[in-house]
């Protein structure tokens, strides 16, 4: 089965982060300025700390790129860090809670936490927008579109239509701060936030993507590892602080009978020429996905952001790695609140689970044959029954 794969590298204070992706197809137009966009979105939103405002995240192409376009390669990125300073980096001895510092000191058998939290730390997640911002080129290509934005931070929660159009959650999620598209609950986030800064505390929050456009079928059944809730879900438990994942109406589903949450089918001939190949439905509590597979709907996941675990003022308990003395956690320069660029992370690394599902489907070594095996897919599907 031909995929789409990734790796990453780089330490947060080391010379630069560097991404591998091996798989994509040769002719693959790569919009530079949008994927450096996907960057700066990435460091932007209220509530985020002063490393923002040193790094000037873009990506640089060292292989498998050559004017604009893939050329069938794997294709290797780089993005410099500016605040470089890894040998020269204090030592932390007294483990935060919540961050990956004791497990890793203890797993490298070290009392210094520094190795762990160079790598632990989310200053990786600019790898995971950069790929996953490539990967929305390919998707660009077959008319799917993928957005994120920011439903909760604190107690504050947005309101916002499951049927809302995307262009318009665009421009409502660009005006707002923190990437939200309720204003009323926006700036009542923007509130939380500056009370917790007050505090010396941080907040987590809830963000939401949706994905348009999917055929029906990106994903399988026919192993667990193949099925594309399992893919996102891993993908997106994957990114630092994620603490919970769900698909369309997810954990509210333990609590409704069936006939409330499974979604009716209809056919509309009015779609047949659509990726929905005439199929619909009244709801989409399923997220878009049933079985492991795309269904046609708008693909919707959620995720739960715990809070930022380096507190300023609150510093939690901890011990001395070398003494085991009682005291409080070591302070790293941190953020208030990262869900706003949590937001722009998760629709990412998504984004690279279906186009990772397309590749793997409509496989081709170059764009022009995927094109032609995703045409040639629908075009038969559209003849079922006839």
């Amino acid at each position: 089965m031909a995929t789409l794969t990734y790796r990453t590298a780089g330490e947060s204070h080391g010379p630069a982060l560097v991404s591998i992706i091996e798989g994509l197809p040769a002719g693959l137009d790569l919009d530079i300025e949008f994927i450096n966009g996907e960057l700066r979105r990435r460091q932007g939103g209220y509530g985020r700390g002063g490393r923002q405002r040193i790094e000037t995240d873009a990506v640089n192409f060292r292989t498998g790129f050559r004017r604009g376009k893939t050329i069938g390669s794997p294709l290797v990125l780089e993005i410099p860090n500016k605040d470089s300073r890894l040998d020269d980096a204090p030592t932390l001895v007294k483990p935060r809670p919540g961050h990956a510092d004791l497990a890793g000191a203890t797993k490298w058998l070290t009392t210094d936490c520094r190795e762990t939290l160079e790598r632990a730390s989310a200053r990786e997640t600019a790898n995971r927008v950069a790929v996953g911002a490539i990967a929305r080129c390919l998707l660009r290509q077959f008319g799917i579109d993928v957005i994120g934005f920011v439903v909760q931070i604190g107690s504050a929660r947005a309101k916002v239509a499951p049927d809302a159009p995307m262009e318009q959650l665009r421009q409502q999620i660009t005006s707002s701060e923190v990437y939200c598209p309720d204003v009323t609950a926006s700036a009542a986030m923007i509130e939380q936030i500056k009370d917790a800064k007050i505090q010396g505390d941080t907040l987590g929050g809830i963000v939401e993507t949706r994905v348009i456009g999917c055929p029906i079928g990106l994903g399988s059944c026919a192993q667990w590892d193949w099925k594309l809730d399992s893919r996102i879900a891993a993908e997106v438990m994957g990114i630092q602080a994620i603490k919970g994942v769900e698909i369309g109406m997810g954990f509210k589903t333990a609590e409704l009978p069936g006939s409330q949450v499974h979604d009716p089918i209809e056919y509309d001939p009015a779609l047949r020429d659509t990726p929905k190949l005439g199929f619909n439905r009244p709801t989409n509590n399923a997220g878009g996905l049933e079985g492991g597979m795309t269904n046609g709907q708008v693909v919707v996941v959620r995720a739960a952001m715990k809070p930022i675990s380096t507190l300023l003022k609150k510093a939690m308990p901890s011990v001395d790695l070398n003494n085991k003395q009682a005291g409080k956690a070591d302070y790293e320069r941190s953020d208030v609140c990262a869900v706003p660029a949590a937001a722009v992370v998760v629709e990412n690394v998504i984004a690279f689970e279906i186009a990772r599902s397309m590749v793997e489907k409509f496989a081709g070594d170059s764009m022009r044959e995927m094109r032609q095996n995703y045409d040639q897919f629908l075009a038969a599907a559209r003849q079922l029954g006839t």
